[in-house]
């Protein structure tokens, strides 16, 4: 079977249109990261549930798995010092590892009620307890009753296209070529080679 991957690769990144910031704690660890796979995961109004991708191989997935908590954030779009900040949490959680340095450490922060870090620029958040995973080789979906929820800001949400166009071009250059070391890990756990670098 042939599949048309330019096809499927429009077809499915139209599902992600909203970079989300993922922050948990364990302990007295905390971390976060940007993703593009999240979503609602319950139709019943009154018992909400969130959805989060995560790749095994980024710091914030072991956290999340082992303290079975996480918040997600929406960010907002804006004018000036709205998309400033937006952008500020892109590259701050999107940039570099939590295994290097404390990548939270940078922002004005609450703690939630599951004691995730709430980063305050944020247009809005959910917080989830996990309540099932599911493998899928180099991710782990998690699947989490939401416990708490605010929105933040009255601005609209900030979208990928748009946040990727605003974003500075030497980042987003960096960004696209250390994804190099991710799709590896990727191709490893699926049994595919590996790409050179």
């Amino acid at each position: 079977m042939t599949i048309d991957l330019k096809s499927a690769s429009a077809i499915l990144g139209g599902l992600r249109p909203y970079p989300v910031a993922i922050t948990t704690r364990t302990g007295e660890r905390v971390n976060g990261l940007i993703s593009l796979s999240a979503g609602s995961g319950s139709v019943l109004y009154e018992a909400p549930r969130v959805q989060i991708s995560l790749a095994k191989r980024n710091l914030t997935h072991d956290l999340v798995k082992e303290s079975g908590v996480f918040a997600m954030h929406l960010l907002a779009d804006g004018e000036g010092d709205v998309l400033a900040k937006s952008l500020a949490i892109i590259m701050g959680l999107g940039g570099r590892s939590g295994r290097d340095a404390d990548k939270i450490a940078e922002f004005d922060t609450k703690q939630g009620v599951t004691g995730s870090p709430i980063l305050l620029d944020a247009h809005s958040y959910v917080e989830g307890r996990v309540v099932s995973e599911l493998d899928t080789e180099e991710n782990t979906l998690f699947h989490a009753d939401v416990v708490a929820a605010e929105r933040l800001q009255r601005a609209s949400r900030l979208d990928i296209g748009s946040a990727w166009k605003s974003l500075p071009k030497d980042w987003t250059e960096t960004y696209d070529r250390n994804l190099i070391h991710e799709y590896n890990a990727a191709r490893v756990r699926r049994g595919l080679p590996e790409q050179p670098e």
